[in-house]
């Protein structure tokens, strides 16, 4: 078994139970509040902030062009693909998408952020393509299954979303699965531990994630406005 089925396999839970949340079950299904897709979109545009962060960071450890390219085009899919699915939850939720940029990050996605950086801070491409890969390995999921399960055609309020997630001839995520086996041959026995335990907790934060943005949750005293930003 390859590693990356090992992952997969002792994490299946999680991936069914982020399916079943209702936050990915409204989008299925074509109903979420208003306040909902806002602050999804408001924390995810933050969170991949910190998930590009995290690939540049991979991108300066990194020994062969072969790695840097790995890293700079899933940089590059953040930025210039990625904001497909924001903009059909902001049009459907009646805003605009710069409107939502530069939030603070709620205690779920600021958790979910620090675990990605501190681990690529600190680990090898390793530790940090084990960190960042249930995000996409996960929405692959949940996309495919959406389709299977509502079938839905261009009226469905969020199919651009599912389809951009759901529809892949390519798995976008596969030469992260592909490095990671192949440098699993060759790890270390506290390595392989090190990045199950990354994606384990991926996972999970995935999850909260979710329920996070289906909750509206927040800091308890958190204010509804942009940070000022002062000028240099």
């Amino acid at each position: 078994m390859r590693f990356s089925e090992k992952l997969r396999e002792n994490t299946n839970h999680i991936f069914e139970a982020c399916y079943d949340h209702p936050f990915i079950q409204g989008i299925g299904k074509g109903h979420l509040e208003k306040e909902q897709l806002i602050h999804y979109v408001k924390q995810d545009y933050e969170y991949l902030n910190a998930m590009i962060q995290a690939r540049a960071l991979a991108i300066a450890k990194s020994r062969t062009r072969e790695e840097m390219e790995l890293f700079h085009s899933g940089i590059g899919f953040i930025l210039n693909s990625e904001i497909h699915p924001h903009h059909n939850l902001c049009d459907q939720a009646g805003v605009g998408y710069d409107e939502l940029h530069g939030y603070p990050l709620a205690p779920a996605a600021q958790h979910y952020a620090k675990h990605m950086l501190h681990t690529a801070y600190d680990g090898s491409i390793g530790d940090i393509i084990a960190a960042t890969l249930p995000c996409p390995w996960i929405y692959l999921y949940v996309g495919r299954r959406l389709i299977e399960d509502f079938q839905p055609d261009d009226t469905h309020p969020f199919y651009d979303w599912i389809t951009f997630y759901g529809q892949q001839e390519e798995p976008r995520m596969q030469e992260y699965l592909d490095k990671l086996d192949q440098m699993a041959e060759t790890a270390s026995e506290e390595e392989v531990k090190r990045w199950e335990e990354h994606f384990l907790d991926g996972c999970q934060l995935e999850y909260m994630f979710f329920d996070m943005a289906y909750k509206a949750e927040d800091w308890p005293f958190a204010e509804d406005k942009k940070p000022e930003r002062t000028a240099e």
